[in-house]
């Protein structure tokens, strides 16, 4: 067998190995972050003009990172807001970088400097390496977590960087060096952690290829020049890119001492993941270390290997820039720069890892050469580990409920088990999270308006509205709080203050999708057909898998005089939500309109089947079995 024949066999291997262990997550739903990423991200509607979708709104999430929206926005061209293509996307980056992390590190171990050592057994221990990177569960919080694109998508470009630039290092073509260069502008148009990659490549070249950092700036000033240009590029990114609105930022209430402090945790938390990947945790919460002496443990853990990493990477060992790698990619958002919403995040350690993991399996392939069997054993354990890691992200439902017991002290992970419960149709057990949510946090407005929907879905809405005024106290420009407010006082049958909330509402947010369909509702009940199918229409822009806006524009449509266009508009709705009666039935009224009484029966007997009291389905039935012919 040949060695490219070989080569092609190992990757092959890869990935299947790989897609084997993520496959039962690719039917996971969206979760958390997805929905304002993608669910709610009007950018990625349509791929032209290009304009919105390269310069995303800041309350999309996705803000300044104009690759990363793009991808998504492929993804809806293709299949719209089915999770599922979403899932393969995320798996195919993280497939590929596998691949070039593979291709890296044998090319690394095959250079003059090193060959002598690793030659027979540079293609093994770079499968092992890849292999165990890409199986790693810890990896699941980027490649399952939808959102979590925006660090595979930059880890890629960080590793397809890095592999061009060894490859003109060691052929001198242009075209790597071309292709390096661009890897490291899309990396910076996916996110900011990309910019330690310039810096990346100057250290490894200096270590194993030019000797000495004089060497390495002589040799390949140009390449190294135009890698730190896109310093530039991502700068501009940044300045439009409104990171407070993403809770990043030295004015958010936490200070620089504060969160250094409490990075030192975030980092022995990393590298004890990276070791024994047990609990994994989807939301740490926002706890802040305010104590020297709280933080005094995890530095003195965690500053002999700065030290060492520095000493080593001073001196030319290969494991000092691999300790260099895991502390400077992590820099960005684990020193001083306070990120408020996630302090911790596991998807910090995606690239990184790939450090810890070549440190472990060339150090013990040091000690003892015949180590495939341990690496393969550890491989196989973290496959099955992924793959029941996964279980957790079928579901928000699932991964709340994994959240909360694994950080029972953690406000948003109460109330967004509450979310999920409620949507779940357990309003009891979600007032409950959310009444806990609010003992730990009394200044938190989330879960104070989503206890409000939860009492409003138990048939209170007098104590609902008590909530939703507490809420707005405490953030007074939430168009979602508002609009809830509206919901509650019309189930009162205080209309005209329902409209001035909603109204209210859509001064803040002017596309705010449960504003529009509680307006088109209150326009329909008043005979404004126009203005209710205008607004049901405003509603879908912003968010086109609403099913009651579907409904909602039916109805305004059949009252128009537009029969066929309601069918539609009803038929939407059902395909997205199957238990909306009401749709049913009135779709079934509209064929029997348009003289389609066949379908019109089988609409109103599927309506019966579900409820068999609802008085206008059995008696538009009859009437439409009288008029078939006998």
């Amino acid at each position: 067998m040949t060695e490219r024949l070989r080569l092609s066999f190992t990757a092959l291997a890869l990935v299947a190995i790989v897609v084997l262990a993520y496959a039962n997550g690719l039917s996971g739903g969206f979760v958390f972050d997805d929905q304002s990423s993608v669910v709610e991200n009007t950018s990625i509607r349509s791929l032209w003009p290009i304009g919105p979708v390269l310069l995303p709104p800041a309350e999309a999430g996705i803000c300044g990172r104009p690759f990363a929206n793009l991808t998504m926005a492929l993804n809806y061209a293709l299949h719209g807001l089915d999770e599922l293509g979403y899932h393969v996307g995320n798996l195919a980056l993280h497939v590929f970088s596998a691949l070039i992390l593979f291709g890296f590190i044998r090319r690394t171990l095959l250079l003059p400097a090193l060959a002598g050592r690793y030659v027979a057994d540079a293609t093994g221990i770079a499968l092992a390496v890849a292999a165990l990177w890409a199986l790693h569960p810890v990896q699941t919080n980027t490649v399952t977590y939808i959102s979590q694109r925006v660090e595979g998508l930059m880890a890629l470009c960080h590793l397809a960087t890095l592999y061009s630039f060894l490859r003109y290092a060691t052929s001198g073509s242009r075209r790597w060096a071309a292709l390096a260069v661009t890897s490291c502008v899309l990396g910076m148009a996916s996110k900011e952690v990309m910019i330690t990659a310039p810096l990346v490549v100057l250290l490894y070249d200096r270590t194993f290829l030019a000797g000495s950092m004089r060497s390495a700036l002589r040799e390949r000033a140009y390449l190294h020049g135009s890698l730190a240009s896109t310093w530039v590029f991502l700068g501009w990114l940044m300045l439009h890119a409104e990171l407070a609105q993403r809770g990043i930022g030295f004015a958010l209430g936490v200070s620089v001492f504060d969160y250094a402090l409490s990075e030192s945790c975030a980092v022995w938390t990393y590298l004890r993941l990276a070791l024994w990947p047990h609990p994994l945790v989807f939301d740490y919460g926002w706890a802040f270390i305010r104590r020297l002496t709280e933080a005094a443990p995890y530095l003195a853990a965690i500053g002999p290997l700065v030290v060492f990493s520095g000493f080593a990477l001073w001196r030319r060992w290969a494991c000092g820039f691999l300790g260099a790698c895991f502390f400077i990619i992590l820099a960005p958002s684990s020193s001083i720069a306070p990120i408020i919403q996630q302090p911790i995040a596991e998807s910090r350690l995606y690239l990184p890892l790939a450090a810890v993991v070549t440190l472990a399996v060339v150090g013990l392939y040091l000690l003892h050469r015949r180590t495939l069997w341990i690496w393969t054993a550890v491989a196989l354990v973290f496959a099955t580990l992924t793959s029941r890691r996964n279980e957790d992200y079928r579901t928000p439902l699932a991964l709340w409920a994994d959240t909360v017991a694994k950080r029972p002290q953690n406000a948003r992970a109460h109330n967004n088990l509450g979310s999920a419960l409620l949507y779940a149709g357990q309003p009891g057990a979600a007032a409950d999270h959310f009444t806990t949510a609010l003992q730990l946090q009394p200044t938190y407005p989330e879960p104070r308006q989503n206890l409000g929907v939860a009492l409003l879905r138990l048939g209170r809405p007098a104590a609902a509205i008590t909530a939703f005024e507490a809420a707005l106290a405490l953030q007074p420009a939430s168009a979602p709080t508002l609009c809830n407010l509206g919901e509650a006082l019309l189930a009162l049958g205080r209309t005209a203050e329902a409209v001035d909330r909603y109204e209210a509402a859509l001064r803040l947010d002017p596309g705010h999708a449960e504003a529009h369909n509680n307006l088109s509702v209150i326009s329909l009940a008043a005979g404004r057909f126009a203005e209710a199918r205008d607004h049901a229409e405003v509603a879908l822009r912003r968010q086109p898998d609403f099913a009651a806006a579907h409904y909602n524009l039916g109805n305004a449509l059949v009252r128009a005089g537009q029969t066929a266009a309601a069918i539609a508009a009803y038929t939407v709705a059902l395909r997205l939500q199957p238990d909306l009666i009401s749709a049913r039935h009135n779709l079934g009224v509209a064929l029997l309109q348009s003289g389609r009484a066949a379908e019109a029966a089988t609409q109103f007997r599927a309506v019966l089947e579900v409820k068999p009291d609802h008085p206008g389905a059995r008696r538009n039935l009859e009437q439409t079995l009288q008029s078939l012919p006998r």
